[in-house]
């Protein structure tokens, strides 16, 4: 259960977002006044806010429908993606319930695929200051995303894209940490943000919730060493 909830926290709030929001903030066209800062952080926080919400209640739709469909017809054994998508249809009564389904994975798998690859080149322009053409840029995410999905599925079958999943959610979750916490100490920080330092609620709410994550992290990899 920890393992599974670890793996929803990952894949909700996924640490390259904090990155790939900070720069679209700068990316927006504001006027660089106190006044403009603030429009651009209320925009910002509308935005993250929004994609957020509706992160939640996707996960949320699919615990439920999970629940709803699987668990009272009695299909205790449901728990991959293959069986739900084979299932969905003649459980729901619905002839494209299980198209829907396969849509929706295939636009989660490519809104997942391009915001990594927006936050990668975030990353590489403003911290590595290395720039590469955007082809290449595709080519090389794109197969460091690819290649080991098919070598997986090639030796260990359906079951061991399942498995790869939900580690690959967790591994997002354990670096969620390590982009939280800076965040609250930058952002915290009077000589840093001035003005726009975070309000004393603030400061106390953002580490509170760094300090759940890491703890929630941390008692799952001790829970791996037992």
């Amino acid at each position: 259960m920890l393992f599974i909830a670890i793996g929803m926290l990952g894949a909700t709030v996924m640490p390259h977002n904090l990155y790939l929001h900070s720069s679209i903030v700068q990316s927006r066209r504001y006027k660089r006044t106190p006044e403009g800062k603030r429009e651009a952080i209320r925009m910002a926080n509308i935005d993250s806010g929004f994609a957020l919400t509706v992160a939640l209640f996707v996960n949320a739709a699919i615990l439920i429908v999970a629940a709803a469909v699987f668990h009272r017809s009695g299909h205790f054994e449901v728990a991959a993606i293959e069986d739900a998508y084979r299932l969905l249809s003649p459980l729901v009564g619905a002839v494209g319930a299980s198209t829907l389904f396969a849509v929706a994975l295939l636009a989660s798998g490519q809104n997942s695929s391009i915001t990594g690859t927006l936050a990668g080149q975030v990353v590489m322009e403003g911290f590595v200051h290395l720039r590469v053409k955007p082809w290449l840029r595709r080519l090389i995410t794109r197969s460091l995303a690819i290649i080991p999905t098919i070598v997986v599925v090639a030796f260990r079958g359906e079951h061991g894209t399942e498995d790869l999943l939900l580690i690959s959610q967790v591994i997002l979750s354990l670096q969620l940490s390590f982009a939280v916490i800076p965040l609250v100490m930058f952002t915290s920080n009077p000589k840093r943000m001035g003005e726009f330092v975070n309000a004393p609620w603030l400061k106390s709410v953002s580490w509170a919730t760094a300090i759940l994550i890491a703890g929630l992290n941390a008692w799952f990899l001790l829970s791996l060493l037992r």
